[in-house]
Formats: C-alpha cells, sequence, structure tokens
C-alpha cells in the first residue's frame, strides 16, 4: 500500500433480527426532543413505524415527525426539515428508512445550527462545518440496504429547480452515532428498490476497486465484498424472503461504504457524478441511474487500467485466461458483469429510465467533473458516455 491515511469510524451498529431492541438503551444518551424523519409511509404500512413510536413513547421522547423524505431529497425538503428542527429544538435525529432518508437527516443535522446559507457553503462549495458549530446527532434505523450511509458521513441533495444533484461527504462529525441494521426490514421493500441498492453495492466497491496500480490491501477486501454481493444477490432475486441473502446484502452495503475499503487510495466516483445527473433529470432510483451508464464508462476505463480489469475478471467473475490476450481477459470481465446485470434486472441504458436524446446536454451540463482513477474526463467525453448509454 503507497498511501497515507488515517482511519477513525465512530458510528456504532447493531445488526441482526433482534437489533431494534438495543434502540432504547440508545436513547438515554440523549435528550426528551426526537425528530422523527420518515419516508412516504411504507413503514407505516409494514408496523416498522409502529415498533419505533413505541420505544421512543417507553423512553418517554417526545416524537417530532417529518414524514415525505423523498428517494431523491430534494433542497426545499431540506429547508422544511432544518425549519422543524430549529421550532422544535430537537435534541437527535432518528432516520428510519433507506439511504436517502439517513442522507437527508444528516444533511438537516449539518445545516440547523449554521447560520449562513447551507446549501452554498455544504454542497456547492463542499465545506465542512466549523470546528465549533453545533451538529445534531443522528441514529439510523435501515430498511433497505445499498448507500451504506448508515456508517458514513455522506448526503446527497437535489435542487429540483435547476436539475442538479450533488453530494458532500462531511467529517467523522457527521456520521450516525448509531444504526440499527434488522435484515428483515430490508424484506419490505419492493423488488426494484432491491434490485437497485444491490448495484448501488457493487457500483461502490467499483469505485474505489478501479483506480491505482499498488498492491493494496483494500483490493482485496473488495474482491471479497463483490462476491459476496453477486452470490447472494442471484439468490435474492429468487427468494427474496431469504434470510441469509438478505443479511448478507446489508452487512456488504455497510462495508462497501464505510471509508474502509477506500484507505491509501485514489478512488474514482466518475459513475456516481454521471448517475446523479442522471437521476435528477429522469428520477430514477440511484441504483438504476448508475447501471445505465457503467457499462459505457468501465469500457473506457478499462483502457488505461488493463491490469486491474484483468484482476478484476480473473478474481471477480473466475475468468479463465486460456490463452487469451490481456484485453480479452478483462472485455471477458465487462461481459460478465453485463450479464450479471442482466440477470438479476438492472437496466443498461438511460432511454430505460426516461431519458431522451434531448435531456443528454442537460445531464451533461449537471455532471461534475474531476480526475479520478484512469480517466480524467471533460464535459465532451461525458456526453460521448451518456450518448453510448442511450
Amino acid at each position: 500500500m503507497l498511501g497515507n491515511f488515517s482511519y477513525y469510524n465512530p458510528t456504532k451498529l447493531y445488526f441482526g433480527d433482534e437489533s431494534l431492541n438495543f434502540l432504547k438503551d440508545e436513547l438515554k444518551g440523549y435528550g426528551p426532543v426526537v425528530l422523527l424523519n420518515y419516508g412516504s409511509g411504507s413503514v407505516k404500512r409494514n408496523g416498522i413505524y409502529d415498533q419505533v413510536v413505541a420505544i421512543l413513547k417507553e423512553a418517554g421522547k417526545t416524537i417530532v415527525e417529518n414524514s415525505g423524505v423523498m428517494t431523491n431529497p430534494t433542497l426545499e425538503k431540506l429547508h422544511e426539515g432544518v425549519k422543524i428542527a430549529r421550532e422544535n429544538e430537537v435534541d437527535l435525529i432518528l432516520a428510519l428508512g433507506g439511504g436517502s432518508v439517513c442522507d437527508y437527516s444528516k444533511a438537516v443535522a449539518a445545516s440547523v445550527y449554521y447560520e449562513g446559507d447551507y446549501w452554498d457553503k455544504f454542497w456547492l462549495k463542499q465545506e465542512n462545518p466549523a470546528k465549533d458549530q453545533r451538529l445534531l446527532p443522528v441514529g439510523c434505523i435501515l430498511t433497505m440496504a445499498g448507500t451504506g450511509s448508515e456508517m458514513n458521513a455522506g448526503t446527497v441533495i437535489t435542487d429540483a429547480e435547476h436539475t442538479f444533484k450533488v453530494g458532500h461527504v462531511f467529517d467523522n462529525r457527521l456520521m450516525p452515532k448509531f444504526s440499527i441494521l434488522n435484515p428483515k426490514f430490508t424484506m419490505t421493500v419492493p423488488e426494484n428498490q432491491m434490485k437497485a441498492g444491490i448495484y448501488d453495492i457493487m457500483n461502490h466497491i467499483m469505485e474505489q476497486y478501479f483506480s491505482d496500480f499498488d498492491d493494496n490491501t483494500s483490493d482485496y477486501l473488495s474482491e471479497g465484498l463483490m462476491r459476496s454481493v453477486i452470490h447472494s444477490s442471484r439468490i435474492a432475486v429468487k427468494n427474496p424472503q431469504d434470510y441469509e441473502a438478505r443479511s448478507n446484502i446489508m452487512w456488504t452495503a455497510t462495508w462497501a461504504l464505510n471509508t474502509l475499503i477506500g484507505l491509501g487510495k485514489q478512488q474514482d466516483w466518475m459513475v456516481h457524478m454521471i448517475g446523479h445527473s442522471v437521476g435528477a433529470w429522469t428520477h430514477a432510483p440511484h441504483g438504476y441511474a448508475l447501471a445505465s451508464v457503467s457499462m459505457a464508462y468501465y469500457r473506457r476505463a478499462m483502457q488505461n487500467g488493463l491490469s486491474k480489469f484483468v484482476r478484476f475478471a480473473k478474481n471477480v467473475w473466475n475468468i479463465q485466461s486460456n490463452g487469451m490476450t490481456d484485453e480479452q481477459i478483462a472485455e471477458a470481465g465487462l461481459q460478465a458483469l453485463k450479464a450479471w446485470m442482466l440477470e438479476i434486472g438492472l437496466p443498461l441504458t438511460i432511454s430505460e429510465l426516461g431519458a431522451t436524446d434531448d435531456m443528454i446536454a442537460g445531464i451533461t451540463e449537471g455532471t461534475i467533473c474531476y480526475p479520478a482513477g484512469y480517466l480524467n474526463l471533460t464535459k465532451s467525453d461525458v456526453t460521448e458516455i451518456l450518448k453510448e448509454s442511450m
């Protein structure tokens, strides 16, 4: 490993089908007012909301509700959450839902006690809160596996008015204080959300894996995680109620983006940058937006990172060389990735998500470009990738 780094992850995890039982003990460390953020109401229909509210009431907490957190949380919704938190002087933000609710809750936590334009400072300028700024603590009760937001400081917010979706990874202070991961809760989400989450996991790993050329321990970890999600996904799409498969997917999602496997690496998040813009224009689930541009992107990246793509083919997909050239081995690995994506029912084109030719200019404009991994994309390159992904 050639990189230099420090590592610290303060999030406490409770995992398993009895993990919600630990919520009451965690609540003892926080004040009386809890802001409960959740989505469109599925947690009420499946009974998870009732379980959480009962625990909050038993703990003597005052519950302030903020429902309607959408799949791609908007700036308007962020303003609403900040207003609610300020008016009610909340002590703890509890996210009940998938990665979007967790992302959103961290965004609210960062913004409540900032007196200026938090959108401009934290997302447009990509700055962190001042060291002396108060930040609200966040706890997560996860109902969908995919983003890894339960154990990182990432947030993604969409400015719907300007069709611009942007993420910001805050410093460690914004990591959830605790997260509760019950794999049974993930069985309540629709099948398309499960599939989108599966690819989000895979892509998180690939964007950290496909960078640098040194012999990095992180890459060995990444290969094991990728094999795990491939194996479990094939079981889960056939039987979404398979607990072992769903638990492995959930655990892999956490380790895919809790900062561990990116240590000492340059990292490449351009599929996410392009995917964010595709999502802003099409409102597609995040994992679907990533899947729709991945093949065009990684075929380009393969030209400069050939040795890593050969390793990917051999160690993740078990491609046997059998006299093939390195280019042929690497291409076979990408074809195996494509076949798996089709097998579990992922979209491979942006047109499947509703994108049209006249959107390409806007999607390109909304894509943030920076040197990453094996490529240094220009806006012109992004346009070509999008056209190849139609």
